[in-house]
């Protein structure tokens, strides 16, 4: 899936301005691989040549995310963020949030807002 958005829009992943959300999170995959080429990215690491300098940008401007459970949510970002050892990335924007839910209500845009504006 994450193959199609490069192939969809081709330097997707050098753009420091393009942002990525999963609406249903379950492992934390997803935004994990995002994650994995945004910080692999030659752009990337041009316009941010410090690594966690790079990876603040990437999780608190690009990458976004929403867990229906909190177990689920737990599972997510432990597995999204399971390589900071050392605690370094404080702010992200996953959470945890039924977007199915919202869906069925029609008020998805307006908890998105809310949730990252």
């Amino acid at each position: 899936m994450v193959d199609e958005l490069e192939e969809n829009d081709p330097g997707c992943f050098d753009d420091p301005n393009k942002t990525f959300i999963d609406l249903y999170m379950k492992s934390g995959l997803y935004p994990a691989e995002i994650v994995k080429r945004l910080f692999q990215s030659e752009r990337m690491k041009e316009i941010f040549p410090d690594k966690d300098e790079r990876l603040k940008h990437i999780f608190e401007k690009q990458v976004f995310g929403l867990a229906p459970t909190e177990i689920i949510y737990k599972i997510a970002v432990n597995f999204i963020l399971g390589f900071d050892y050392e605690g370094k990335i404080k702010n992200h924007n996953f959470r945890k949030v039924d977007s199915l839910e919202l869906v069925k209500e029609g008020k998805l845009e307006e908890k998105l807002d809310e949730l990252f504006i």
